[in-house]
């Protein structure tokens, strides 16, 4: 025997007030919902929604379609039927609501509803009261009302009052009613204007710019840096968007104003637009997009994913246009907004040629588009981290090598797409090492005598893997550069990754370890720093003995001279300590085998300079 399902309507408005409407404030949106669906089902035409707020009480009223008794009983008494409009044979994208839930949201505010309706197609045209209660009934009786149309009634439960202040109604139906294309009337007040301000008529464009700007300033509280046109007619879209006249960061929430029919959907609405378009905040109006149950949102389908990429495509032309026809004011944009035209650029050939074009990157030679730089380095090598970068440019710069820092957001994705629009585009990435082969030379007979040295600086850096290079480059400043190939630092990473590994894979990555090509960091000493060359003129002696540290860093107060082994000792201090402090200068991280030297050769070079060759043991 097949029953029905007994419905709770308490449980029912629980759950609407907890997990489908976000506030109760939504109580008025479908209250003016269900009277603009009522006058549209009439015909439209001289449609006015009454709200009063009288004697503790809110009425609506509308002359609309209105209702029969018959209607009342199968339409308002039934939770979830899709109202009436498909009951009175209307299409149902002509109407606001969807769900046919609306009026249950009154019971987010009040206990009882009181309805009295007369309908425009009765032949008796007797008018016909419902009032239904939060506890799941309901009573119809004749009611008394002289012409066609609804008056909805509300009393406030305890606690609900301020929502039906006047105030508060007043403020409720601004906001979701200002843009009806019906007469909107609050305690004599009319709320609605001449419609959306994006399709007013105004006697010049930059008469309706100044509008617009009033426009954003009110809704948003900022000046917009331009304001963009929107249109999409397969989804009746009509609206703008508002470029921030401020950064903002990528992950900022991207909330827009959307109005369905002109009714106000929600005020933070996401999704409207791709993720990279984070710079404009948008007011809408669309006619066919799809809003979900709650009707804060919209219904992702695939009318909104087209709409979203159309709404895209505007944003990007927008930016084309401007660098035809304001270049000037397409760079204060990309100071601004790198990031999005950024990200824009990552799929979009035409964004990717603003960005070579007009945005500027930080390079050796100062700020200059990739354009620019191109022109002026043949060549050009960039980087991949800041680091890396501020490590090398000046050096890099000094050699002649021009450099791009591709460290920040998307600049190596972007660097690396060049050749999409540009297939003679030249930038690879750097390889540190190869700065070496721009560095100069020493004269034979100067590298020949400085052999005895640079064998013994050798022997100090062996234990740390480094090979130790003198050459002579700018800037003088520089004493000495550490310098790794990509190689050395993926040997490096290995030996690091062999001593946490267990005995498995220590064995694992060792084969891998043996099968790459060695390739060791360098210390390249600049011949060129009055410093470096004062180093290398000390004169080593006999290989130093195994306790040459202690030698070296325990005799303050001996009162001998320097011996040959602690002149080949002072040679490793100084060396160790140019190698710290090649480390420290480059951002490199140091091992506990770099901080053990660095600490070693700063003490050893301090008993060095405190030795008093006068002391007596």
């Amino acid at each position: 025997m097949e029953q029905a399902f007994q419905v709770d309507l308490r449980g029912v408005v629980d759950l609407l007030s907890r997990h489908l409407y976000s506030s109760p404030r939504v109580y008025l949106r479908e209250l003016l919902q269900n009277a603009v669906d009522a006058i549209t089902a009439r015909g439209g035409e001289g449609g006015t929604v009454t709200v009063e707020t009288h004697d503790g009480l809110l009425r609506v009223h509308d002359n609309g379609i209105g209702l029969t008794e018959d209607e009342v009983h199968r339409l308002l008494a039934t939770i979830g039927r899709s109202s009436k409009r498909d009951e009175l044979g209307f299409a149902r994208h002509d109407f606001l609501g969807q769900f046919g839930i609306g009026l249950l949201s009154a019971f987010l505010v009040a206990d009882e509803i009181e309805v009295v309706t007369r309908s425009a197609t009765s032949e008796t045209g007797t008018a016909v009261t419902w009032t239904g209660f939060a506890d799941g009934r309901y009573q119809v009786g004749p009611g008394e009302r002289d012409e066609p149309g609804t008056t909805v009634t509300l009393r406030p439960r305890p606690g609900s009052a301020d929502l039906l202040a006047p105030a508060t109604v007043a403020e409720l139906a601004r906001a979701y009613g200002s843009l009806l294309p019906v007469e909107l009337i609050v305690d004599g007040v009319a709320i609605t204007g001449d419609g959306p301000p994006w399709q007013a008529a105004y006697p010049d464009p930059a008469r309706r710019r100044r509008s617009l700007d009033a426009y954003c300033r009110e809704l948003y509280g900022f000046e917009p840096y331009d304001v963009i046109d929107l249109s999409v007619p397969e989804a009746g879209l009509s609206g703008v968007a508002f470029v921030l006249p401020q950064p903002v960061t990528p992950s900022a929430r991207a909330a827009h104003r959307v109005y369905l029919k002109r009714m106000l959907l929600a005020e933070n609405v996401e999704g409207l637009l791709p993720e990279w378009a984070f710079f404009v905040r948008c007011v809408v109006d669309a006619g066919e997009l799809r809003p979900t149950a709650s009707r804060e949102s919209l219904y992702e389908d695939e009318l909104l994913e087209s709409t979203r990429d159309a709404l895209g495509e505007q944003l990007r032309q927008w930016l084309v246009r401007l660098s035809e026809t304001d270049p000037a004011r397409l760079r204060g944009f990309l100071r601004l907004h790198q990031l999005g035209v950024k990200a824009m650029a990552l799929h979009d050939d035409d964004m990717l040629r603003i960005v070579d074009r007009w945005l500027e990157f930080e390079t050796s030679a100062g700020p200059m588009t990739l354009a620019e730089f191109r022109k002026r380095h043949v060549g050009g090598r960039y980087t991949t981290n800041v680091e890396e970068f501020r490590r090398l440019s000046a050096v890099s710069a000094a050699q002649g090598v021009g450099l791009v820092n591709g460290g920040y957001v998307h600049d190596t994705e972007i660097i690396e797409r060049l050749p999409d629009i540009d297939p003679d585009v030249a930038l690879r990435r750097l390889d540190p090492a190869e700065l070496t082969t721009h560095f100069g030379v020493l004269d034979p007979s100067t590298e020949l005598a400085l052999r005895p040295f640079l064998a013994a600086a050798q022997r100090a850096l062996d234990r740390l893997g480094c090979e130790v290079v003198l050459r002579d480059f700018d800037p003088p400043s520089l004493p000495a550069l550490y310098l790794t190939s990509r190689a050395a630092r993926h040997q490096a990473e290995l030996e690091e990754a062999r001593e946490l590994a267990d005995d498995l894979w220590n064995d694992v990555l060792g084969a891998m370890n043996d099968a790459v090509e060695r390739d060791r960091p360098q210390l390249v000493l600049n011949h060129r720093n009055p410093l470096t060359r004062r180093v290398t003129m000390i004169k080593p002696g006999a290989p130093p003995p195994a306790d040459s540290g202690r030698a070296a860093s325990g005799r303050a107060g001996s009162g001998r001279a320097r011996s040959a082994p602690a002149q080949e000792g002072l040679i490793e201090l100084a060396v160790q300590a140019l190698y710290g402090q090649a480390l420290l200068l480059g951002h490199h991280p140091l091992r506990a085998a770099d901080t053990a030297v660095l600490n070693r050769s700063f003490l050893g070079l301090l008993d060095w300079a405190v030795h008093d060759p006068e002391a007596t043991p």
